[in-house]
């Protein structure tokens, strides 16, 4: 087992009770938000609008497919859907005046900016990292979201060898950003994006042991490693600098499960316990809606290839798994936009982005 894995026993028994003081105290009080003056203001993650972004690397769109100009635009956007703030790629920021426009734009609104940024990939790639940082924060923003996978774990790793190398890669590229956080006084988090499972990110980030990382919550990708939502919420929370909340759908396939955000009430993730969970670990979390549109995401995890990299793992993790997408199969049709028109899957997603602005307003607050 290498050092990425390697954990004192104090600091993750401490963790554990702190977790599970984290879900004792949830329910067995009254909601948080319910007894607050001030309900948390949704906010939105690019990802919300990802067919509108990978459109505006289109040449010659109809002039009936809206896209977003640039990142105010999409502030502009997010206000008008009544969002808190935004969760934004900060990447160039500070080539073309960007993070003031955006600064002066949030302000006006009251909105607060969190940046997405891709960790530095080698030493030659720091200094890029390090200007991407002090744009955005130039811009206001004091969190700053990323991945270590871009993908998928079961469908980017074909061998253990592989996977071995990314765990290795991924800490030195963490060890790579966290001096330049520490010394910018902003946070880093890091998203479980269908990479670790919960027990591999609590290693990181016991190893790295800084203020300055922490966990982008999203409370629906550990279900493709098998692992119950609830569960995962629970034990990241203490970690939990920034979230990004959705709603799950799933149904079962021959090679194991479908997967895919849904409108907030119609997956079965517990959103108000949730939310309550991770405002009882930080009560200045911010809530990143991401209801990403797309056909079903495949989980097939009754191939052989899924398990590659998961040869530790009990039969019982599968078992649970497979009677959790049982008990929860979706009530509806799972979203889909395939044989949309550009037009019609731009209109979808945004109105999968309104009913979930609209079940917020009138569940949360």
């Amino acid at each position: 087992m290498d050092g990425l894995m390697t954990t004192s026993m104090t600091r993750r028994d401490s963790l554990k009770l702190a977790a599970a003081g984290v879900a004792a105290t949830t329910f067995a009080t009254e909601s948080t938000f319910a007894k607050s003056k001030v309900a948390p203001k949704l906010a939105v993650s690019t990802a919300s609008y990802m067919i509108r972004g990978r459109l505006k690397r289109q040449r010659g769109l109809p002039p009936d497919v809206p896209v977003f100009r640039d990142a105010v635009h999409f502030v502009e956007h997010c206000h008008q859907l009544g969002a808190g703030g935004v969760q934004v790629g900060v990447g160039a920021w500070h080539l073309d005046g960007t993070a003031k426009k955006v600064r002066a734009r949030a302000e006006e609104f009251g909105m607060v900016i969190e940046g997405q940024i891709g960790l530095p990939r080698n030493e030659d790639s720091v200094d890029e990292f390090e200007r991407s940082v002090k744009a955005g924060k130039e811009a206001g923003v004091l969190i700053f979201r990323t991945v270590m996978l871009g993908g998928r774990r079961y469908e980017t790793f074909k061998t253990k060898a592989s996977w071995e190398e990314f765990r290795k890669d991924s800490w030195k590229r963490l060890t790579l950003a966290e001096p330049i956080m520490r010394r910018h006084g902003v946070k880093l988090a890091l998203e479980n994006h269908k990479d670790w499972r919960v027990d591999e990110m609590r290693a990181i980030l016991e190893r790295i042991s800084s203020e300055h990382v922490g966990v982008n919550l999203d409370m629906g990708n550990n279900i493709s490693l098998l692992e119950d939502p609830m569960e995962v919420i629970v034990m990241l929370a203490p970690f939990t600098m920034t979230t990004h909340i959705k709603d799950m759908g799933v149904r079962e396939y021959e090679d194991g499960f479908l997967l895919s955000e849904v409108p907030f009430g119609d997956g079965f993730v517990d959103i108000p316990r949730a939310v309550e969970i991770c405002r009882k670990a930080n009560p200045n979390v911010q809530f990143n809606l991401e209801m990403i549109t797309r056909d079903p995401l495949k989980v097939p995890c009754l191939t052989d290839a899924y398990w590659e990299t998961f040869d530790r793992l009990p039969a019982k993790v599968l078992a649970r798994a497979l009677a959790m997408v049982k008990k929860n199969p979706s009530k509806k049709d799972l979203p889909t936009i395939a044989g949309m028109s550009l037009a019609e899957q731009v209109a979808f997603e945004e109105e999968n982005n309104r009913k979930s602005f609209e079940w917020w307003k009138r569940v949360i607050g």
